[in-house]
């Protein structure tokens, strides 16, 4: 029979016949290379020895535990890499940023189920938490399950209900892309995007808006394999438009090395834009133009705004952060066959 109140780690190692270190591994999540039968085995025997939840009683005894967490959405696309998304990656430095100054801890959480959220928030006694790239029913049914408060910092959320969300607007960054590439004189042009919704309906309904007409639209499978082939399949396609829109920087460079590799010449043959304004647009030839979001800034809202709530349960707020289009060299101004007679610019 275990003493709950002395277990220790070194206990169960012994009992399991496992090293220290592979117990260690497992209580927080380095198991990558660990197989999965010894992961069982290990949870069963600290769940049975009480020493999870012992761990989350010594921070139940408190008044708090002063940890945030942060959980992302493992999602499928990611093919086990999300924490190396531009995207994801910057906004969890800028997060951790702030969390620290407002003198909290900050626990990271990746899963593709946001309802393990609930059992992992109870465990580890979490005064809040902010939440990356689920979908609106999702927060919706997490809301319903918990009472820690928590901001949605990546998300799409129509009318959220006791939830705060921090979002940036997506709508107006499709329109100031459909402007520019309209400015810019393209009149043929095509958006591509894994989904067709949220977020990514908003930047096409937006870019449409700026362009003052219908773009075409192409969705993208999610699998990288499965993109390569398809760009392979739909070059032709492709290469029938001056200008593509990819909601994502990371689309946006993948399909610019696509055509590159294809012969065709970026921004000369055609013009790419992409979306978040990460350090990508930096690191390809041309310079991506995309839509800048402020991730520092964004990370700030979110944590004041979380601390709110923490102090005040009634609290919530909805706080849409603007965004900008910063001009690279991923575009080529299209000159009309007749000049202005005012101008006829310079080529």
């Amino acid at each position: 029979m275990w003493d709950e109140s002395k277990v220790r780690i070194i206990d169960i190692a012994n009992e399991l016949g496992l090293s220290t270190a592979t117990v260690s591994n497992v209580l927080h999540g380095k198991t990558k290379k660990i197989s999965d039968e010894t992961v069982k085995r290990v949870e069963r025997k600290l769940e049975e020895s009480g020493y999870i939840s012992n761990m989350a009683s010594t921070l139940l005894a408190r008044n708090n535990s002063r940890i945030i967490g942060v959980i992302i959405n493992n999602h499928e696309k990611y093919e086990g890499r999300v924490l190396q998304d531009p995207f994801i990656s910057s906004a969890i430095n800028y997060l951790s940023d702030e969390i620290e100054k407002s003198g909290y801890f900050m626990m990271i959480k990746k899963t593709k189920n946001i309802m393990d959220v609930v059992e992992f928030a109870s465990m580890w006694n979490l005064d809040g938490m902010i939440v990356l790239s689920f979908c609106e029913n999702e927060y919706q049914d997490l809301r319903d399950h918990i009472r820690v408060p928590f901001v949605v910092y990546d998300g799409f959320m129509d009318c959220p209900v006791r939830i705060s969300n921090v979002t940036i607007d997506d709508y107006d960054g499709g329109r100031q892309v459909g402007q520019y590439l309209k400015d810019m004189g393209h009149k043929k042009v095509l958006c591509i995007a894994d989904n067709d919704m949220c977020m990514d309906l908003e930047r096409y309904n937006g870019l449409c808006e700026g362009l003052g007409y219908k773009a075409d639209f192409l969705m993208i499978p999610m699998q990288k394999d499965e993109r390569m082939a398809f760009y392979a399949d739909n070059a032709k396609k492709l290469r029938e438009y001056t200008a593509i829109f990819a909601v994502s920087d990371y689309y946006a460079v993948e399909v610019m090395n696509h055509l590159k590799a294809a012969g065709v010449k970026v921004p000369d043959d055609i013009s790419i834009v992409g979306y978040d304004g990460s350090q990508l647009c930096q690191c390809v030839v041309p310079k991506l133009t995309s839509v800048w979001q402020d991730n520092a800034y964004r990370a700030k809202v979110a944590m004041e705004t979380l601390v709110k709530m923490i102090d005040n349960p009634k609290f919530s707020a909805n706080v849409c952060v603007p965004v900008k289009l910063i001009e690279g060299d991923s575009v080529k101004k299209i000159w009309n066959e007749e000049p202005s007679p005012v101008s006829p610019g310079k080529k």
